[in-house]
């Protein structure tokens, strides 16, 4: 079997990659040039708001290179999880900067659209038929949490890629996707193993993240073979090692040997990390095992609040020492000034940032405190005025709390900022992170072709 070759430029599109990393990609005349657009890690804002977490300008400059080349060397340009979340907003965002792209450059080329977003009548239904489960530590799901969520999308898996290379798509453009399917779509419809394609693109989803020294910002290039797939970067300072591969591997997974996605999991167990040359690693051993049903992931964020933050810092000595008791105290200031006036139901949270300011969510964790703290003041109500309110009388309790031992009478806080608080908008939460079980690995999917002529959609 012919090996298949696959190019990763960078491990978000919009983060960016050196021209002669990709230029050297190229000289290997890759099969497909794929990449991850998006990602949960920036939280659930960016899915319920509408919005990419990742800037036009930095997207529209990857994917200048990156079209005008698979178009040239008449090879696929795969992308998913568009515009950071890959709900319709966001894939629209994304198709308007090829559209762009396309124009300026004068680009003919066939493109699929697949989209993502998630009609709620058919959660509902599936939640009627008990088709719809958690993923731990999610609870069970509503109606009324469906009606709640601002939107939902579903992750694909290889399949709907499969059916947009089969029409012919130079380009394809897709909403939510299961990280890997990018890299693996065109490998498993020529008929390469499925868990070594999945695998190979469990670690190019993150691009040279897996050489070390690693980087998102960097490129990679996957060799896939019978029975076996190869992985190295293509910058000169880095180099793919057993260690540096196989802990990626590893990456965002609770269990290191079964990793599921769309349709069923990856078992690690025979899988062995070798070097194969000075910067290049070669894997064997994977297997993908089908689900008995096949399930797709489902991701939604519902609107709890509007946030509003103020940032400060403490120096004295005397105020750090008894920084846990003066926060204590002005809580419950906060909430006595306002029992009577109407503000009840809101959300106060003092972030210590040189006293367990990070890992203060964790019980138990040994306490640790520096010569100097940030104080991240976050308020969140169920609108913006009022978030602003209980920020502001919290920012203005703290800057004047007579603790005691306290010296001056200036104040207790120094802002880096003017104005000190922040009105931050909207807050998001996800209420729907769950499975939910499809007898067609497409039907959730639907996909739209459009073809380009020079730069204009005809």
């Amino acid at each position: 079997m012919k090996e298949m070759k696959i190019l990763s430029p960078t491990a978000i599109l919009g983060y960016g990659f050196p021209e002669s990393s990709f230029e050297e990609g190229m000289k290997l005349n890759p099969d497909v040039i794929a990449v991850d657009a998006g990602s949960t890690d920036p939280g659930p804002y960016y899915l319920g708001e509408g919005k990419s977490f990742t800037d036009w300008n930095g997207v529209k400059r990857d994917l200048g290179y990156m079209i005008p080349a698979g178009i040239k060397n008449k090879v696929p340009v795969i992308i998913g999880t568009a515009g950071g979340s890959g709900a319709d907003s966001h894939l629209s965002w994304n198709v308007d900067i090829i559209k762009e792209i396309a124009k300026e450059k004068g680009l003919t080329f066939k493109m699929a659209i697949i989209h993502s977003e998630i009609d709620k009548d058919l959660i509902k239904k599936k939640l009627k038929n008990s088709e719809v489960t958690p993923l731990f530590p999610a609870p069970e799901i509503t109606e009324k949490d469906i009606d709640e969520s601002v939107r939902v999308v579903a992750q694909m898996g290889v399949e709907p890629f499969i059916k947009a290379l089969e029409a012919g798509a130079d380009v394809i453009i897709a909403g939510r996707a299961y990280d890997p399917t990018v890299f693996a779509a065109l490998a498993v419809k020529n008929g390469y193993d499925e868990g070594l394609a999945t695998h190979l693109g469990k670690i190019l989803e993150c691009a040279a993240i897996a050489a070390t020294p690693g980087s998102g910002s960097d490129c990679m290039f996957g060799i896939l073979g019978e029975d076996y797939f190869k992985i190295h970067p293509l910058a000169p300072n880095r180099k793919c090692t057993p260690l540096s591969v196989a802990a990626h591997t590893l990456y965002e997974k609770s269990d290191p040997t079964k990793l599921p996605g769309p349709g069923g999991m990856l078992d690690l167990t025979g899988s062995s990390f070798e070097q194969f040359d000075d910067n290049t690693v070669i894997v064997k051993g994977t297997k993908f095992v089908k689900s008995e049903k096949y399930t797709i992931k489902l991701e939604g964020a519902k609107r709890s609040g509007y946030r509003t933050v103020s940032i400060a810092a403490c120096k004295d000595p005397i105020m750090i020492e008894q920084i846990d008791k003066i926060v204590e105290e002005v809580q419950k200031k906060v909430k006595s000034n306002f029992e009577n006036y109407g503000i009840k139901d809101f959300f106060l949270d003092f972030k210590i940032y040189g006293k367990n300011g990070v890992m203060g969510m964790f019980k138990d964790i040994p306490s640790s405190v520096s010569e100097e703290l940030c104080i991240v003041i976050e308020a969140v109500a169920k609108n913006q005025e009022e978030s602003n309110t209980v920020c502001s009388f919290a920012r203005s309790t703290l800057l004047h709390f007579g603790y005691d031992g306290r010296k001056s009478t200036a104040g207790n806080l120094a802002f880096p900022f003017s104005p000190s608080d922040f009105s931050a908008g909207s807050v998001y939460e996800f209420n729907i992170y769950h499975i939910m079980e499809v007898d067609d690995p497409c039907e959730c999917f639907p996909m739209d072709i459009v073809n380009f002529e020079k730069g204009a959609l005809v």
